[in-house]
């Protein structure tokens, strides 16, 4: 492909509209994991608490919007008065829990229609990480931290929230804290806010905002894919590991177990030696 294809391939999906089609991914997939999240009692538990199974799931789908609007002063609530996607979330809810003999989950787990409906929520989520970084940055226009956090908030808020979300299905897991141990998404949606922000705000990157762009749609469907397919699920371990090692303490914790381990050997060395 030439570049100027290319550059007009980037160009049209950075003016994806995001409704209805890529709306109905994004919420398919949020109500596959909370009930994948409930495990083999989640039939049972959807027909016994409708309620609070809606409510999560409803947490789950507007989820970064709500936190970020809760972080930057605005009401937590405004992401629910789009109605149109309200009623697309409440229906693949729905379909995911309630269809006759489980036939909407089934649809739903089928791998083709599961790589698809992944392909177009990772798409979804570099848009959703843009707008934060975008809409921080009208209200802080020189808080580069503030711009990452939001961007990385909005690309995967349902993993910040997941504490509540559960808490709500009555389920009390305090170590499930984003923060203690991040997924994936989690650290992409960082490196992509990481990167928008040096777009927007620096000269760094010289290159056209749609290929950067299209970059990040490319880096987070790829491993999304790479995931479901070839279960590769967290690209970036190898690297905090060597990064831990170097500048974290590794090292050193591992010389002084080492020389800790070798002082007792000498000793009694040195005990022989004197008898």
């Amino acid at each position: 492909m030439d570049p100027e294809s290319f550059l007009d391939l980037a160009n049209q999906v950075i003016k994806l509209k995001m409704y209805p089609y890529f709306d109905v991914a994004h919420s398919l997939l949020c109500a596959l994991a909370v009930r994948e999240d409930l495990g083999a009692g989640a039939q049972a538990f959807s027909r016994k608490h409708p309620l609070s199974c809606w409510l999560s799931t409803m947490l789950v789908i507007f989820a970064g919007g709500m936190v970020v609007n809760g972080l930057l002063g605005e009401p937590i609530l405004a992401p629910l008065k789009n109605t149109p996607q309200l009623v697309i979330g409440t229906v693949t809810w729905y379909v995911v829990f309630y269809t006759p003999f489980d036939v909407g989950y089934k649809v739903a787990k089928f791998l083709p229609v599961k790589v698809v409906a992944s392909a177009m929520k990772e798409i979804y989520r570099a848009k959703k990480v843009y707008d934060g970084v975008t809409h921080a940055a009208k209200l802080y226009p020189n808080a580069y931290v503030i711009m990452i956090i939001i961007g990385t908030l909005k690309g995967n808020g349902a993993g910040f929230t997941k504490l509540v979300e559960r808490l709500i299905r009555g389920a009390w897991t305090p170590t499930a804290m984003e923060t203690m141990q991040p997924s994936f998404y989690t650290k992409a949606s960082l490196v992509a806010s990481v990167i928008f922000v040096l777009d927007k705000k620096t000269d760094l990157i010289s290159a056209p905002h749609a290929l950067v762009y299209f970059g990040i749609v490319i880096f987070f469907v790829y491993f999304k894919l790479s995931s479901i397919l070839l279960g590769i699920h967290d690209p970036f371990v190898p690297f905090e590991n060597l990064f831990c090692a170097l500048f974290m303490g590794g090292i050193w914790d591992s010389l002084a177990k080492l020389l800790g381990k070798g002082q007792p050997k000498e000793e009694a060395k040195d005990a022989k030696k004197t008898n």
